[in-house]
């Protein structure tokens, strides 16, 4: 029972149209569908599903919800029964309540984050097919994102008044969906105060982070790129579309990626993560950063970075 990986991520954005022009012409996606209320579904070319990114037509941007996938139909009533015997609010929903799945359920993080849990979607396949299959697709656009591979997001987080929303997500997670904890940020005289946490249902270093702010929100959502080269050619495009750039390129300590960030044209934050990282099997040891080397652990190359944690959606 338990998540088996990041399926989508639902941005409210403010003109769907710029916004579609961005995740196509920079990113690299693909417009698969829309709807009648205006929402556009989009998928990068190394992924199966038929969408991992909804674009919703609102006048502010931010996140709306994070779809997970678990592996099987009948996880849906464990956890179900799971949620209902720990007293937690949870719905169950019927088929294509949310659009192109199957049943689905659907939740708060402590944080008042909204997450959605299903078993079945619709499948368009990858760009390149499954039958002797080419290392990429001709065509590509942007940076040609393979796959969406991770979001952060902001959470309350207030010691003096005893609010820490990113510590509350971290232990719903581990305890209710079996997330792994594989690096985290502490602070304090003890350093037993956690301000950073990265967790993973799959192999990669972090399928979501949780960072901390005066009130919650999404700080990024992440593509993944092959390698350093790819980073930088997203850097490139960027500059060359006169586009508006968050960061220079650079690596995180945390997590090892490599790292460029970018706005969509609402001011949500995107971010091209290049290699693997390291592999976050289930007995890696937990990673931790202390107070005085976060800023290692969030840009290893260095940098004045200030506003990176305090611009967000």
């Amino acid at each position: 029972m338990g998540v088996m990986r990041l399926g989508h991520v639902n941005l409210r954005v403010m003109d769907v149209e710029q916004a579609i022009d961005h995740y196509v012409n920079i990113i690299g996606m693909t417009v698969t569908q829309r709807d009648p209320d205006g929402c556009a579904y989009l998928k990068c070319w190394d992924e199966w599903d038929k969408y991992s990114l909804i674009l919703t037509p609102t006048d502010e941007a931010g996140i709306i919800h994070i779809g997970f996938k678990v592996e099987r139909d009948s996880d849906l009533d464990a956890i179900k029964a799971h949620f209902e015997s720990e007293r937690i609010p949870i719905e169950a929903l019927d088929a294509n309540v949310l659009p192109l799945c199957g049943r689905s359920l659907r939740f708060n993080l402590p944080s008042g984050h909204e997450v959605w849990l299903y078993a079945e979607k619709e499948t368009s396949g990858t760009a390149v097919g499954d039958q002797n299959p080419d290392p990429w697709p001709d065509g590509l656009k942007g940076a040609g994102a393979h796959w969406l591979d991770h979001l952060a997001l902001v959470c309350e987080f207030n010691p003096e008044q005893g609010v820490n929303k990113v510590a509350e997500n971290t232990a719903f997670l581990q305890k209710h969906l079996q997330f792994k904890l594989t690096e985290r940020g502490v602070a304090g005289p003890d350093g037993d105060m956690l301000v950073a946490a990265f967790l993973t249902r799959t192999s990669t270093p972090h399928d979501i982070a949780f960072v901390p702010g005066p009130s919650m929100g999404l700080h990024h959502i992440a593509f993944f790129l092959e390698d350093w080269n790819a980073v930088l050619k997203a850097a490139d495009v960027v500059a060359k579309a006169r586009k508006n750039p968050s960061l220079t390129p650079n690596r995180h300590g945390m997590t090892r990626g490599l790292t460029y960030y970018m706005f969509d044209p609402s001011g949500n934050r995107n971010e091209t993560f290049g290699g693997i990282g390291y592999l976050g099997q289930p007995d890696r040891p937990l990673v931790t950063w202390t107070d005085e080397h976060v800023e290692r652990g969030l840009f290893f190359l260095g940098g004045d970075n200030k506003a990176f944690m305090e611009i967000y959606t």
